[in-house]
């Protein structure tokens, strides 16, 4: 049984994409409507833009994100989603919060385990949808999410070059941990 929750994500309704259309503009919903994606997409870019080969890291998390959808759809069981994906949110708002320089392999493989959840998320919208809207959906989550991530990087990239400007990060991420930390209150609480 489909939940309530993911069926908000879902930008039909909880109708399986029957078309590349329908499919791609499904992929491009999917993130977007979802404001605990959303706002952990916003975070990937905000970090990546303080790391060293930081652009790496939006398509990292996109092609763990892959991954993740394809592990739902063969049918494998994540161990409670909703709440990894909901402290993906928090923690990823609080390393911003922090305003600390990250270590890029750490912070880059923390985004790779994140995706295969948020992926695994994303995959609840095409279970039994044919081949052509599933590549659709994945073309469109893919671009959607390169395109937040990547604003958010160009945006970010020159605040961290001075101590005010690090401050708008920090501000930024602890409003992402607020985001996060709702989600995952919702997941821990039912």
């Amino acid at each position: 049984m489909t939940s309530p929750r993911i069926l908000a994500h879902h930008p039909f309704g909880g109708t399986t994409p029957d078309n590349f259309f329908e499919g791609f503009l499904s992929g491009l919903g999917h993130p977007v409507i979802g404001l605990d994606h959303l706002a952990f997409v916003i975070a990937v870019g905000l970090i990546a833009a303080g790391l060293r080969h930081g652009w790496l890291m939006p398509l990292i998390f996109i092609t763990t994100a892959i991954a993740g959808t394809g592990l739902h759809l063969i049918g494998a069981d994540l161990p409670q989603p909703e709440l990894i994906i909901a402290g993906s949110v928090l923690l990823f708002g609080l390393l911003l919060a922090i305003g600390r320089p990250l270590s890029s392999p750490v912070v880059m493989v923390l985004a790779a385990v994140a995706g295969v959840f948020h992926g695994y998320a994303y995959g609840e919208a095409i279970v039994g949808a044919e081949m052509n809207p599933i590549a659709a959906y994945l073309l469109g989550f893919s671009i959607v999410q390169l395109a937040i991530a990547m604003a958010a990087y160009t945006f970010a990239k020159g605040w961290y070059e001075t101590q005010e400007s690090l401050l708008n990060l920090r501000f930024i991420g602890f409003l992402l941990a607020g985001v996060g930390l709702a989600f995952t209150s919702g997941a821990l609480l039912g």
